[in-house]
């Protein structure tokens, strides 16, 4: 539709009027000054040499000076009397000559001699807004959201009143076509804000909502009203044309680091020009969402445009949620599964179910390929029950083939919780595969808990309930607090990769791998650490306690098929014994080192692991062998005994033919009868070592004994008769007393102490 023209001689008529009244025609979904007459230039305050700025005005920021309650409110009448016809008739408030003053706003349509519509309003100031008026427009602005609400399209958006969505999205699509014909290319913009939720929690949100006001100014401003749209929140959507873009944004943002006084964001600006393929703005906006969300770990404002990159990446992620069905139907997903190692006894304890699509069209596909794209579309449930399926099925094939079986877990989203009561699924489909639920793992990651802990502790609590374990993947990847293992009863965490692979680069990352395990052990939590590659690595965390360890060390993500090839040709890790498994978890959760260090002074951290030498020993039913030691022990104990090395067997007939015959003794006798063992024993050079024996667990299928060997300290023989070990004291107090006890005055435990006459100890 062509804007309608007045002749020169109408056209002077209705300008000179003094009668405030405009005259507009609505074509392509906006309103277009037709007219404006001296009296409304004088009402509203403008000066009558200021007549086009005041039409540009009207064209592109018609509500400027409305009072921001008020412009939703009218803008939507607007488009319902040019819409719908009848009667205009509204009241606002507008800011003239500094002050507020309200505005009465009438209007009818009429027609020309040719039969084009025209709006004709005309308009009253009503006097200021004071105390005195304020009650009495009070009750007229309520009459008038009653009356509004009867009808309300919701075309324009109350808070900044920019056009809502769907008006946007009509006004986007006549505005297309219209630049087409022309020859202009159009072009679609996406606004976010980075960081808004911090700035609210630190300003609050009333000064949020001014920014996102002052926002809406300035895309006013650049753009015109009617060509703006805010989706929600802080994020605003534009049209325009291509030609001058670049320039209009570089002074955008100029002007967005100065709006609300200097107190504001960063903003991010995706554009898709309409040159790459013929859209509708809907799709427009959501691929300039697209480029937008590109720079969201960008610090500054900046832009970026749409491109074949991420066109191909919507084409990727449409392939996969049309053919995720068919390719569970037919197997183009598979199970791989990757061991996770027992630190105490190097056997798999557990392994991890994941999944690999091996696409007949696009090859192989790794998780990081259609994983998000499940999660974000609520389809991932799908493909996470699918896999518990499989690893049932896999478990009934290896117990058939008199394989051990051992736990397997499996990656659940925040989504499953969303779209299926997956806590149940689970359980229906282990309970009909007659496989006992202890052997279902099921891994959450931080990101599942989000903000709501309450709800995700909840459904924790329910596969417990039900009898599964539940651990929690990746801690420490973003911002895993100890809080969450306070409020969710985890049974196994699995610390990050990135922290063992800046373990030989940064001398700190040990304290802190060393410091969460021992944190996870004092909750009774174990532990598993991702990404274990070198022997170096995994000896480190054995050392420390970790009782689990994974990574491309022992074995990649494998096939089932794999898996009992491996057994075929003798290659394989071994799957541990499940009834040996509380034994090996004890042993492993034993710290070798002394973690009550803590200090900033670099010597100290520099000697943080150059702590008491300490050993993990297995007795038998007739040999012994040292199966851990932490640094100290491997640079210290092997100097001054005549003992195996780590890993090393010796037959008690052995060791009872040397001088480490009463070593053996104590021994044996710690592993029988459970007590500790305070001893001293004379090393090949004459010196005098103290030793704490104590027990840790029995197998309780081979009644093999494991025990921790403490150095306490050492003692010459010329300052041995002049001085006093814990043996010696506690044997003189034998002497005199007939029970000996040693106290935790913190918890009131205690150790009893009876004299050992055979090997100079006391157990």
């Amino acid at each position: 539709m062509e804007k309608y023209s007045y002749d020169e001689k109408q056209r002077q008529i209705i300008e000179h009027s003094c009668i405030p009244l405009a005259i507009y025609q609505f074509i392509n979904h906006r309103v277009v000054t037709i007219a404006l007459s001296d009296g409304f230039i004088e009402l509203f305050g403008f000066q009558h040499e200021d007549r086009p700025d005041v039409y540009a005005l009207m064209d592109n920021d018609m509500y400027r000076d409305a009072h921001p309650d008020d412009v939703g409110r009218i803008s939507d009448a607007g488009v319902r009397f040019a819409t719908e016809g009848g009667e205009y008739n509204a009241s606002y408030r507008s800011l003239i000559g500094g002050d507020y003053h309200i505005i009465r706003a009438q209007g009818k349509h009429i027609y020309t001699d040719n039969g084009v519509r025209l709006a004709v309003i005309w308009y009253a100031d009503e006097g200021l807004y004071d105390e005195v008026r304020e009650a009495a427009y009070d009750r007229q602005l309520a009459e008038d959201i009653i009356k509004s609400n009867r009808f309300l399209k919701g075309s324009y958006d109350p808070m900044t009143g920019l056009p809502g969505v769907n008006y946007f999205f009509e006004l986007g699509d006549a505005a297309f076509r219209q630049m087409l014909e022309e020859g202009e290319q159009p072009a679609v913009l996406f606004f976010d804000f980075n960081g808004m939720k911090g700035f609210n929690e630190r300003f609050g949100f009333s000064e949020g909502d001014k920014l996102i006001l002052a926002m809406s100014r300035v895309l006013i401003r650049h753009f015109s009203t009617e060509n703006c749209c805010r989706f929600g929140g802080d994020r605003f959507a534009v049209y325009t044309k291509k030609a001058g873009l670049e320039e209009t944004l570089a002074h955008l943002l100029t002007d967005v680091k100065e709006i609300n006084n200097g107190n504001n964001l960063p903003v991010r600006i995706g554009i898709y020009l309409h040159q790459m393929e013929a859209v509708g703005i809907g799709v427009a906006c959501d691929r300039a969402k697209m480029a937008c969300d590109t720079l969201r770990d960008s610090g500054q404002s900046a832009y970026s445009y749409f491109n074949e990159k991420l066109l191909q990446s919507i084409q990727h992620r449409q392939y996969i949620l049309d053919n995720l069905d068919r390719a569970i139907r037919e197997g183009w997903i598979q199970v791989y599964y990757q061991p996770i190692v027992r630190a105490a006894n190097g056997r798999v304890c557990d392994e991890e179910a994941l999944a690999r699509w091996i696409d007949p069209v696009k090859g192989f596909l790794s998780p990081g390929d259609f994983i998000p794209v499940l999660e974000e579309s609520g389809m991932i449930y799908k493909l996470d029950l699918y896999m518990t399926d499989q690893v049932l099925v896999k478990m009934k094939k290896q117990e058939e083939q008199g394989l051990y079986v051992v736990p397997t877990s499996i990656n659940i989203s925040r989504s499953d919780f969303e779209h299926c009561d997956v806590v149940e699924e689970i359980r229906r489909r282990v309970d009909d595969a007659g496989i006992g639920r202890d052997m279902i793992t099921v891994e959450i990651t931080e990101s599942v808990i989000g903000d709501d802990i309450s709800y995700i502790q909840r459904q924790v609590e329910r596969f417990h309930e039900l009898g599964f374990k539940v651990w929690m993947d990746d801690y420490g990847s973003g911002y895993s607090s100890p809080d969450i293992l306070q409020s969710i009863p985890f049974d196994t965490i699995k610390l990050d990769m990135q922290f063992i692979r800046q373990y030989e680069k940064n001398k700190t990352s040990g304290i802190i791998i060393s410091g969460l395990i021992k944190m996870a052990i004092g909750l009774g939590i174990d532990t598993v650490v991702e990404g274990v590659e070198t022997e170096e690595q995994a000896e480190f965390l054995k050392e420390v306690g970790c009782t689990k360890l994974q990574g491309y060390l022992y074995c990649k993500p494998i096939p089932v098929d794999q898996i009992f090839k491996r057994y075929e040709d003798g290659t394989q890790i071994g799957f541990e014994n499940p009834a040996e498994s509380e034994y090996y978890s004890s042993i492993g959760k034993v710290s070798l080192y002394d973690l009550s260090l803590s200090s900033n002074d670099e010597e100290v951290l520099k000697d943080y692991f150059d702590t008491l030498p300490m050993a993990i020993v297995e007795l038998g039913e007739d040999e012994l062998s040292f199966i851990r030691g932490n640094r100290s022990y491997r640079s210290f104990i092997q100097s001054h005994f005549a003992i195996p090395g780590l890993g090393m067997r010796t037959k008690f007939e052995e060791l009872k033919k040397g001088s480490q015959a009463p070593l053996l003794q104590a021994a044996i006798q710690c592993a029988q009868d459970g007590r500790q063992i305070l001893t001293d024993r004379k090393t090949r050079d004459g010196r005098i070592i103290h030793l704490l024996i104590r027990r840790i667990a029995i197998n309780p299928v081979n009644n093999t004994r494991a025990l921790v060997v403490i150095v306490l300290g050492i003692s010459d023989e010329e300052t041995l008769d002049r001085s006093l070990t814990y043996a010696s004291v506690a044997q003189a107090l034998s002497v005199d007393y007939l029970d000996l006890y040693y106290v935790n005055l913190e918890d009131e435990s205690y150790i009893e102490y009876l004299p050992d006459a055979d090997n100079g100890a006391m157990a």
